[in-house]
């Protein structure tokens, strides 16, 4: 059956950080700081909102843009934030639904896609699924993508940049100047910029900026599931300019179809929840884990998202992490996911406090090899 199967099947592996939460799944009492899922649940008004909906008898296919109870309050934001004459949103099937649709309706075969290293693993899987090269900047050691270095990236093959702040799985948030230098680079190479919003509530030292704000030709993707708990929902959205995002709603009506209609009845709630008080306790979080492993690990501290991507103090990460799971049951994601370096891993801190505190412990006493 192999000579079925398209190379695309080929071009990369099934996601190291599945595998890890599978084998969460399997064992008694984990420390599972594996996963990138918000420990908190939906908002009570948002769930309402969904069952009301299906109730009414709101199940029957959306529109494929989306349906007017949340895509016109998107538009509205969007309108107010940005003040771009061409700047249209649509609903997609959660972040992940937007990124592929995006490098579908950009990516050809031998276009090169300029990431950050590191950077979420889907990214690169995307890209060659599309025919795609990626081509990786390197942010160590501070894990800011520095502009200097990815206008050297850049070549006549480039169709696309893909900035993420803040960053899985660093925790990184990039300075306002870095991203209007990447956005003032795209425009002027003629180059695609495509920002991954995901994470913009999470930020916790100061306010988010999108590279938007600087190039009004800038695909944004983001959604519910980080900030709302709703991952299991597939609700997100993606806006930009009116002609990608008209050819990425043709790409949706071929592919995904549609949104679950149910769930963009919970997501237009959703937009009226004031969600701060998670934000704060990320941040109080991040603070746990950061204060547990300054003095035993290198740790660059970072400033959004809900991620530490520590340095291993011993071996590479996929040996580190290995150990962890063997002698402790803590799970951890080897920085080999997002890297074309496997020195670090990554720790998801949406987790509770009990969890954090055993892993905390758990990684103080693997600090030294002995």
């Amino acid at each position: 059956m192999e000579n079925w199967l398209a190379q695309r099947t080929r071009a990369f592996d099934v996601s190291g950080i599945r595998r890890f939460f599978d084998l969460a799944a399997n064992m008694r009492d984990p420390i599972n700081l594996s996963i990138g899922q918000p420990d908190f649940d939906v908002p009570d008004e948002v769930k309402e909102a969904a069952i009301a909906a299906i109730r009414e008898g709101r199940n029957g296919y959306a529109l494929s843009q989306g349906m007017p109870v949340l895509r016109e309050k998107l538009q509205a934001r969007i309108d107010e934030r940005f003040h771009h004459a061409d700047r249209e949103v649509f609903v997609t099937c959660g972040t992940s639904g937007g990124l592929v649709l995006a490098m579908m309706a950009l990516i050809d075969p031998g276009d090169e896609v300029v990431l950050p290293d590191p950077c979420f693993g889907m990214y690169n899987a995307l890209a060659a699924m599309m025919g795609g090269r990626v081509v990786p900047v390197d942010t160590y050691p501070d894990f800011h993508l520095d502009p200097d270095r990815a206008a050297a990236a850049i070549t006549p093959r480039t169709k696309l940049i893909l900035v993420n702040s803040p960053n899985n799985p660093t925790g990184a948030v990039a300075a306002p100047e870095e991203l209007r230098a990447i956005a003032e680079l795209a425009a002027q190479r003629n180059v695609a910029l495509l920002s991954d919003e995901i994470y913009h509530d999470f930020c916790y030292d100061e306010p988010f900026t999108s590279p938007a704000e600087f190039n009004p030709q800038t695909i944004v993707v983001d959604g519910f599931s980080k900030s709302h708990g709703m991952p299991g929902w597939r609700l997100g959205f993606a806006h930009g300019p009116a002609a990608i995002i008209g050819e990425m709603i043709k790409l949706q009506q071929y592919s995904f179809v549609c949104a679950p209609q149910p769930a963009q009845w919970g997501g237009a709630k959703a937009l009226e929840v004031d969600i701060r008080g998670h934000m704060d306790a990320y941040r109080r979080k991040r603070d746990l884990v950061i204060d547990g492993l300054r003095e035993h690990y290198e740790v660059v501290r970072p400033h959004g998202a809900f991620y530490v991507f520590p340095k291993a103090p011993w071996g590479s990460g996929t040996e580190f992490c290995t150990r962890a799971l063997q002698q402790h049951k803590l799970l951890v994601v080897p920085g080999g996911n997002f890297s074309r370096h496997d020195t670090h891993f990554r720790i998801s801190y949406a987790a509770p406090d009990a969890a954090l505190r055993r892993g905390i412990g758990a990684l103080q006493a693997m600090a030294s090899r002995s």
